[in-house]
Order: C-alpha cells, then structure tokens, then sequence
C-alpha cells in the first residue's frame, strides 16, 4: 500500500503543489514589513538597552562603589575601582561596562541599592571603532544626563506596575 502512495506522490508531485499553494496564499496575504527607521517597532515596556548612570537632582552621582552589580553580573562584564572622597564618602574612580560581554539581563540594575546604574529603552547605537564597546564612567554618566526624563518616566511607570 505504501508503494502505491509512494507512487502518487511521486506521479502528481503533491508536494510541489503544496509548496506552491502556500507560496500563492502568501503572496496575497497581507504585508507585515516595517520601514524601520521612518516606522518603529513596538517596544515590550521591560526591554533592557543601553546602560546609563544616574546622578541625584543635587548632581551628586549616585553610585557609592558597593560593588553590588559587579560582583551580581553573570557575564563579568562590569568593573569597578573605588576610593574614599574627600568628605569621608565611597565613591567610584572607574567604572566600565564591556558591552561584548553584556548579555543585558538586567541584575546589575536589580542589584543596586542607590538605582544608580539602569538598562535605557536606548537600542540604536553602534560601535565603529576599537574600544568603543567599553562603556567607561564618563560616556554612562553623559548617557544618563541626557536621557534622565525619559530613565525617570520609566521608573515612574514600573512602579505603578509594581
């Protein structure tokens, strides 16, 4: 019996013709492309981007060098060297991200006990260069000045959520 089907198929070419009636249904179907840089996906509210350190309103960095997220971060991606300020506070003298390394799951953000360090809504950046892939303090610090609305109005909005 089996031959005999074998036999069909092989005759008719039923699957050529399967093949080609969903290449048909689709060529009719709706178009779902996107023209991306004039058109924007929608983005899940918990999407995790480009990092950022914050700064209190005073314009005090908030980081205090607990080294929480470092030592949190499965892909060793962060690092961090303190020392003692002038006025008896611990704060950062270094603090990089390598962004090859990251894999953007967002426990450095979770760990932190100040929310100095946040994963932005930022997707759209690029590296041309050697080295560019290393996030040092003063590029996180400007990325964090720069999109704080934007950082502050997310968090206003996890915590209704919350």
């Amino acid at each position: 019996m089996s031959n005999v089907r074998s036999l069909f198929k092989t005759f008719f070419l039923t699957e050529l013709l399967v093949g080609m009636s969903v290449t048909l249904r689709q060529m009719f179907a709706r178009k779902i492309t996107i023209r991306y840089p004039e058109e924007k996906a929608p983005q899940s509210p918990r999407f995790r981007g480009l990092h950022a350190l914050r700064r209190y309103p005073n314009g005090q960095e908030r980081c205090i060098a607990c080294k929480l997220c470092e030592a949190v971060c499965p892909a060793l991606a962060i690092t961090i060297d303190s020392d003692v300020s002038e006025d008896g506070t611990r704060r950062t003298t270094r603090y990089d991200i390598d962004l090859f390394k990251c894999i953007y799951c967002g426990f450095c953000e979770e760990a932190c006990p100040v929310d100095a360090i946040v994963e932005t809504r930022i997707h759209e950046y690029h590296m041309e260069n050697r080295g560019e892939n290393i996030m040092t303090k003063d590029k996180l610090l400007a990325i964090g000045e720069r999109y704080e609305a934007m950082i502050a109005a997310d968090k206003a909005a996890d915590a209704r959520y919350r």
